[in-house]
């Protein structure tokens, strides 16, 4: 039991260490992540579309 609390101890310390990124950067980088995904998601859906559409032309020959 005591490995436990001695963990969780050693856990809130290094908690207490970390530099914590401030609200304005914190928000950039929420925006930044989320227009990434959203970029990537369209560019994924628009290259399966195009596979998706020559395997179909393909298989109609």
């Amino acid at each position: 039991m005591a490995n436990i609390s001695g963990f969780f101890g050693n856990v809130v310390s290094e908690m207490r260490k970390v530099s914590w990124p401030k609200r304005k950067e914190l928000t950039r980088y929420t925006i930044v992540v989320l227009s990434t995904v959203v970029v990537m998601a369209i560019f994924f859906a628009v290259i399966d579309f195009g596979i998706s559409e020559a395997v179909r032309w393909f298989l109609a020959l």
